[in-house]
């Protein structure tokens, strides 16, 4: 509070003149009803800024517990044919196996 009184260079005498004033333009009855509805409208106010804040922080928590989502395998390849492969030739391929003798 003192800060603002700063600010305009106002001191108690002039803040005594200004109320003096406000009360004889307003009257007293009229008064307490501005009082309150600039308490209603300052209340208004602090709830819409706690509102933005919230919604804010909210969102940036929702930001940062993203999680990107998972590359998809690589493709298998297929194996490659060498020349020595015989089934391109019609021949059924065989495995060298160990040769058996039967006596």
């Amino acid at each position: 509070m003192n800060c603002f009184f700063a600010l305009f260079d106002v001191g108690g005498g002039q803040i005594i003149l200004i109320l003096v004033l406000i009360l004889i333009f307003f009257g007293a009855r009229r008064i307490p009803e501005l009082a309150k509805g600039l308490g209603q409208g300052i209340k208004e106010f602090k709830k819409a800024t706690r509102e933005v804040t919230d919604e804010i922080h909210n969102a940036s928590n929702e930001q940062t517990s993203y999680t990107a989502p998972r590359p998809s395998p690589a493709p298998q390849q297929v194996p490659q044919t060498t020349g020595n492969d015989h089934s391109a030739s019609g021949e059924a391929s065989r495995s060298e196996g160990p040769k058996v003798t039967v006596v």
